[in-house]
């Protein structure tokens, strides 16, 4: 058994990654092998293109049979985008997939025995397209010079050129049917418009919007190799200029295709907001530091469970509305409030939870590690009248900790509600919750492995899991969001 050679495998699984898992048996040794794009039920034709001691990795090269849940993907560049890796599969089969996997890992890493008992299920889209409130398009040149506007093939950064996206919203698709001519001719008149990743020389690297769901309000953002689109300032005008005309033809004509989405509440889109985004570093960052408003204003509103947020071209804001209002109504139905608790918000970003549970708590403390969330979380707090929210920035760990160390108000919690990155919690954090010893700990997770293994560390410190949901929020991909209460043992 050797790299390129060909075996015919049954898919009797699929990985936490979306990958087809079948087995190949030859030599003496039978390994498990990851294939992408393959499907639970298919029998494929395979070529090995990595081996390990246990396990490879195969390229699928043709499906011979497909699996019972095999469906044609809506969009046409689903195999090569690293954005959509279940497309191929029923949505329903996803949906079953991801429930599965939250009760595998609660009870094998998390040591839940019987996690069925306590999990209700995991809450699909009704319409699992077209549901993204924000979209980064990578924009490049290919070795002819053409403009490519689109999407990063699955783990490189080769750009594959498109003009629409199937989870983001369909304005979208006129944004970039417009805005490609204007960056084609700006090209062939500077030879320069157009960034080259390689070289770090050129202006123009990414397209990136976000449209306010229940507004309709759209920022649309390009993110420049520079602080201007031209150096002499009368053609820098005129160029933007002729952005914001091309955008304003892209939304119109969008207004008046009889095209909606879906999932939004609103009727029209309207064109809010036009940036440019500095970013000069020779960086995978997309965005930089700096932003210029070039017309309308420097941010758009939309609303979260009947509160408005100020929504920026550097602010953090979920990417699924309607999922995350589901999500937040999860969370503060587990919250347990009655109205006069003190409740701790940890990684509380803008404050879209924080001000949620404001609403029936006594005092809620929010604290994040990105500064700028913070501003925008105590203008977000002006904004919608609430007065009983406090916010801190700075580590979780260490903010927690000094503030319970100080006795201050706030060193005691009868609620707390964690998000984490997909890290989970520190050590440090689990510690100091604890010895705050809330009632109740709602924990908001983005990796159902990490959330298990901070279940198991929590139930060491005399907490149990009471409840567990899940939410599909990034349809066709592996992600699953999950939503726990975990509940103080009584002595």
């Amino acid at each position: 058994m050797k790299k390129n050679d060909e075996y015919t495998i049954e898919i009797t699984d699929m990985s936490t990654d979306g990958e087809g898992v079948g087995h190949v048996e030859a030599d003496g040794m039978r390994l498990a092998v990851f294939v992408k794009d393959a499907v639970l039920g298919d029998v494929a034709k395979v070529k090995l293109t990595k081996l390990k001691k246990n396990y490879a990795f195969g390229r699928l090269m043709k499906v011979i049979t497909p699996g019972p849940d095999r469906v044609e993907p809506l969009c046409p560049i689903a195999a090569k985008c690293g954005g959509c890796s279940m497309m191929q599969l029923s949505y329903e089969k996803q949906l079953e997939l991801k429930s599965k996997r939250v009760t595998d890992v609660l009870k094998r890493i998390g040591g839940v025995d019987e996690p069925e008992k306590y999990f209700e299920g995991v809450t699909g889209m009704e319409q699992p397209y077209h549901f993204r409130n924000k979209m980064q398009f990578p924009v490049g040149l290919d070795r002819d010079g053409k403009v490519l506007i689109g999407f990063y093939a699955g783990r490189t950064h080769s750009i594959m050129d498109s003009d629409s996206c199937a989870t983001g919203h369909p304005v979208n698709d006129y944004i970039i049917r417009h805005i490609r001519p204007w960056i084609e001719k700006n090209q062939r008149g500077t030879g320069s418009f157009v960034y080259d990743e390689e070289e770090h020389k050129g202006l123009i690297r990414h397209l990136l919007t976000r449209t306010g769901f229940t507004t309709g309000e759209l920022m649309v953002c390009l993110v420049i190799n520079g602080s201007k689109l031209a150096k002499a300032p009368e053609k820098a005008r005129e160029i933007e200029a002729e952005l914001v005309a091309e955008l304003t033809n892209a939304v119109d004509e969008y207004n008046t295709s009889g095209n909606t989405c879906p999932n939004a509440k609103h009727e029209k889109v309207l064109l809010t907001s036009v940036q440019l985004n500095t970013n000069t570093e020779k960086t995978n960052r997309i965005l930089g530091e700096e932003t210029r408003t070039v017309f309308g204003k420097d941010y758009i509103e939309d609303v979260l469970l009947g509160n408005t947020f100020r929504i920026s071209a550097l602010s953090f804001y979920q990417v699924n509305p309607v999922q995350t209002e589901r999500i937040y109504s999860k969370a503060l139905e587990y919250a347990g409030l009655t109205g006069s608790e003190t409740v701790w918000d940890m990684y509380c970003g803008a404050g879209t939870i924080s001000l949620s549970l404001a609403k029936q708590a006594g005092r809620v403390y929010g604290v994040e590690i990105v500064e700028q969330a913070i501003e925008d979380a105590k203008k977000n707090a002006e904004a919608n009248f609430i007065t009983n929210a406090e916010f801190y920035a700075g580590d979780a760990g260490e903010v927690v900790s000094r503030i319970y160390a100080s006795g201050k108000p706030g060193s005691r919690a009868d609620v707390v509600v964690v998000d984490p990155p997909r890290k989970g919690l520190s050590q440090q954090l689990i510690d100091t919750v604890a010895a705050m010893s809330p009632e109740r700990i709602v924990y908001v997770s983005c990796d159902p492995a990490t959330l298990a293994r901070d279940i198991k560390l929590f139930s060491e410190k005399g907490y149990e899991i009471n409840k567990a949901a899940a939410f599909d929020a990034f349809c066709h991909s592996n992600h699953v969001e999950t939503v726990v209460a975990i509940q103080r043992v009584k002595s």
